[in-house]
């Protein structure tokens, strides 16, 4: 039993890290968008990708293999509770959007940053993918909260059991 709960203690944290660090792009993100210094454009940049690589990423990795374990070790199973399955979809989508996204449209609009200074808001795929990074950091945050309250309110019940003839 002890162990069970060390293990959920963990995927909450890695929940809760995920959260508050995506709300905390959400907020560089923000501020972002209206700054006229150079400097300060390239370090808000370099600040949401240094927190979604060494924060958002392993934060996610270990919310997915703590959820995997959990799921391995526990009554809940994969598939035996349509709360579970939703979380596992709504995560799966979350990581997909952070991967081939959220993460790249954040890494250029730092590479634009530096090279073009506060020329950069003149630059259409910095606009873009300044843009993308705010969107979808509010995105991703709603997301990681309902999957939050989803945890907590366990909806829709337990998969009816098909009996084997």
């Amino acid at each position: 039993m002890k162990q069970r709960h060390w293990l959920l203690s963990f995927h909450i944290g890695f929940a809760a890290l995920w959260t508050g660090t995506v709300s905390s792009l959400f907020l560089l993100s923000f501020r972002n968008m209206s700054s006229d210094n150079a400097d300060i454009l390239f370090a808000l940049n370099s600040a949401i990708n240094l927190l979604d690589e060494y924060l958002v990423i392993p934060a996610a990795i270990g919310s997915v293999l703590t959820a995997t374990l959990l799921c391995w070790t526990t009554n809940y199973g994969f598939t035996k509770f349509y709360w579970v399955i939703s979380k596992w979809f709504l995560t799966s989508g979350l990581v997909i959007f952070g991967t081939f996204w959220l993460f790249p449209w954040g890494n250029a609009a730092e590479r634009i940053s530096v090279t073009e200074g506060s020329n950069a808001f003149a630059n259409s795929v910095y606009a873009f993918d300044a843009k993308g990074v705010l969107i979808g950091s509010i995105i991703q945050a709603v997301f990681l909260l309902m999957i939050i309250g989803i945890s907590v309110i366990k909806p829709w019940g337990r998969r009816p059991i098909k009996k084997q003839s």
